[in-house]
C-alpha cells in the first residue's frame, strides 16, 4: 500500500479511502464491523464518514469497529449537515460546530478525529467565525487537522485567506465530487489545491458502481446492489450517458487486461492533485480489490483514453 501526505501535514494516508455513507443502511452493523477491520488489515488506514450518514449510525459503527485499533486508523468525519429540524441544527456556526463535534466524538468512541471537515459551504455563518471555531477545536485536541467538502474554488480560496490572515488552522484537504460525468474541479479547484498544497480526496468516482460494469442498460440492478436497495437511484443514474461511459471503460479495460474498477481508480489516482480516492466498498472482496488497486498506474495512452470519456 502506498501512503501519501495529507496536504502540507506530516499525516500519511492510504491512496484509497474507505467511504462509509452506506454503513448503518445498505451495510448493517454485523457486516460493517469485520469490513472495517479488513480495511486496516489490507492497509487502507483512511476512513471517511459524516455525522449525517444514516443519522449518526455510520459513526457509531466505526466507533465500535475501530475502538481497539484507533491508533492504526485515520478517521475523517464531516459535520455541517442537518441533524435535526431546529434553526441551529445545520451549518457552520460556532454553536453547531461545538455541539456536533462533541456528538461525533461520542459516537466514534474517541477523543479526537484525525480530520474534521466542514461538509457544506454555509452562506449564513461568517467565515471568520467558522475558522476561529475550528482552530479552537484543534487547539482543544478534538481534531488533528481540518478539511472541507463540496466547496467551490473561490470558497476554499477565501477560507485559506482567512486562516492565513488570522494565523488560524487551515483546511488541508478538500473533498469534492469527481468522475467522468462531473469534471468541474479540473477548471479551478485542482489548480488551486496544487498551488496551495491542499489534498483532494474525491468521492463518487465510481458513481456507486455505474462505471464498474455492475449495472446493465435495460436490466434491473442486482438484488444485492446499492441501487437495488434505493430504487430512486436507478431513476437518477440509469441514463444513456452513464451506460455509454461504462461501456467505454470496459473497452479500455479489455484492451489492457484490467478490470473496469482498476481503470477508473487508476485514472482518478493518476490525475495531478488527487491524493486519495474515496471508494465505498461494501463487501470484503471489494475492499481487498480496492486495496490492491491503490498502487495502480495507467499508461499515458490509457489516461488519454479515460480523459476522452464524458
Amino acid at each position: 500500500m502506498e501512503y501519501v501526505r495529507l496536504g502540507r501535514t506530516g499525516l500519511k494516508v492510504s491512496r484509497v479511502c474507505q467511504g462509509s455513507n452506506m454503513l448503518g443502511g445498505f451495510v448493517d452493523e454485523a457486516a460493517a464491523i469485520p469490513l472495517l477491520n479488513i480495511c486496516l488489515d489490507e492497509g487502507i488506514n483512511f476512513i471517511d464518514t459524516a455525522n449525517i450518514y444514516s443519522a449518526g449510525k455510520s459513526e457509531e459503527i466505526i466507533g465500535k469497529a475501530l475502538k481497539n485499533r484507533r491508533y492504526e486508523s485515520v478517521i475523517m468525519s464531516k459535520i455541517g449537515g442537518p441533524m435535526g429540524k431546529g434553526p441551529n441544527d445545520r451549518g457552520s456556526s460556532r454553536k453547531y460546530l461545538m455541539n456536533h463535534v462533541e456528538a461525533s466524538l461520542k459516537r466514534l468512541q474517541t477523543d479526537y478525529v484525525d480530520v474534521l471537515m466542514v461538509h457544506f459551504w454555509d452562506p449564513i455563518a461568517p467565515l471568520e467565525e467558522t475558522m476561529r471555531t475550528l482552530d479552537e477545536i484543534v487547539k482543544q485536541g478534538k481534531a488533528r487537522y481540518l478539511g472541507c467538502s463540496n466547496f467551490l474554488a473561490w470558497q476554499l480560496g477565501k477560507a485559506l485567506w482567512v486562516s492565513d490572515k488570522h494565523n488560524l488552522e487551515r483546511f488541508e484537504v478538500m473533498q469534492p465530487q469527481y468522475n467522468f460525468v462531473d469534471k468541474a474541479i479540473e477548471a479551478e479547484m485542482l489548480p488551486l489545491c496544487l498551488d496551495q498544497g491542499v489534498s483532494v480526496t474525491p468521492y463518487w468516482v465510481l458513481m456507486g458502481g455505474m462505471f464498474t460494469g455492475k449495472y446493465k442498460a435495460n436490466e434491473a440492478p442486482p438484488a444485492d446492489s446499492r441501487f437495488a436497495s434505493r430504487p430512486g437511484m436507478t431513476d437518477r443514474y440509469f441514463k444513456d450517458q452513464n451506460f455509454r461511459i461504462a461501456k467505454g471503460v470496459e473497452e479500455i479495460a479489455a484492451k489492457s487486461g484490467r478490470t473496469p474498477t482498476e481503470v477508473v481508480l487508476g485514472w482518478a489516482l493518476g490525475t495531478p492533485g488527487i491524493t486519495s480516492v474515496i471508494v465505498g466498498g461494501s463487501k470484503v472482496e471489494q475492499v481487498k480489490q480496492n486495496a490492491k488497486y491503490a498502487d495502480i498506474k495507467l499508461t499515458p495512452d490509457e489516461m488519454a483514453a479515460c480523459n476522452k470519456l464524458n
